[in-house]
């Protein structure tokens, strides 16, 4: 029997795309107030942004809860007896430790493998997409498994944010720093290390920040696939692939759309840039300096998501 994969909806992964790979993504949930909505599936992409930004109250996000998962296995289970679950960092998300759970409600004789991919957005899409495609050439639960870790090992998530303002709302920095970065018009870069959400720097503006990111692509060694992860800008998003494109076959290029998990936190006009590739001693270090010396904003605290406990 094929391997199934299941997923979180923090993979960014659109539905077409996943429908494609024969993946199963189980929704987080995002909260308004006292409404309470399935990512992807009671709340659509634009009408999040669309609250973010009007709404009076800042949304906060939730993992799935076990039972989300359980019955996504027990649903798999009637078609195969192997499974291989990846999600999001567990340092940034419950969802590892609720899929654990869940595997111990699995049906007897089915095999879960649960795996933290130790990243966010596509860094977690573009894992769950190797592990998709070795799955449907028939492989066993544990070549899959090997290839997948092999790809955590290799992926590496980089973007910049347009505001701080919604870091300031979601909690993650103080209103001195946030109004300081608006006055400075610095925006702020990001990365991750070790599973963690790590600041990687301050660009002057936001073309630089752009920049920074076309560097970082055409410095690295063998990348074999990249993604570009924007919240509300999808434009912005088509022409840095064609600027990409210069340096990287197109085909290898996939364009996504950032979801409310890191959504609620980065907010609109960010854009992010996940690649699968061997990177040099430079940039497995993830930090980029700021542009100017003197610009800076110290302690910038950027998003360490917690999802709350549901």
């Amino acid at each position: 029997m094929t391997v199934k994969i299941v997923t979180d909806s923090t993979s960014d992964l659109s539905p077409q795309s996943a429908k494609e790979l024969g993946v199963t993504v189980v929704p987080v949930y995002v909260r308004f107030g006292d409404k309470v909505y399935r990512d992807g599936i009671d709340i659509t992409q634009d009408e999040f942004y669309q609250k973010l930004a009007n709404s009076p109250v800042h949304p906060a996000t939730s993992q799935p809860s076990p039972s989300d998962f359980a019955d996504a296995y027990n649903r798999l289970a009637k078609e195969t007896d192997e499974i291989l679950s990846v999600h999001v960092s567990s340092k940034v998300s419950g969802t590892c430790e609720s899929a654990l759970r869940a595997k111990e409600m699995a049906p007897p004789g089915c095999r879960i493998e649960v795996v933290d991919s130790f990243s966010v957005s596509m860094g977690l899409g573009l894992v769950v997409m190797v592990a998709a495609r070795v799955a449907r050439m028939g492989e066993s639960l544990q070549l899959v498994l090997e290839e997948v870790k092999e790809a955590i090992l290799s992926t590496r998530i980089f973007g910049v944010l347009d505001t701080l303002k919604y870091l300031f709302l979601g909690g993650r920095i103080g209103k001195a720093k946030a109004l300081l970065g608006t006055l400075l018009n610095v925006k702020p870069m990001l990365t991750m290390r070790d599973g963690e959400i790590m600041p990687a720097g301050l660009a002057r503006t936001r073309s630089k920040g752009l920049d920074r990111l076309f560097e970082i692509v055409k410095n690295a060694l063998n990348v074999q696939e990249l993604a570009i992860v924007h919240s509300t800008n999808p434009g912005e998003a088509v022409s840095f692939k064609e600027r990409l494109s210069s340096i990287l076959p197109g085909e290898r290029i996939h364009i996504a759309r950032l979801g409310p998990a890191l959504g609620a936190h980065a907010g609109p006009g960010t854009l992010l840039m996940a690649l699968r590739g061997k990177l040099s001693n430079l940039l497995s270090e993830s930090r980029a300096e700021p542009e100017k010396k003197g610009v800076s904003l110290p302690s910038i605290r950027l998003p360490k998501l917690n999802l709350p406990r549901r």
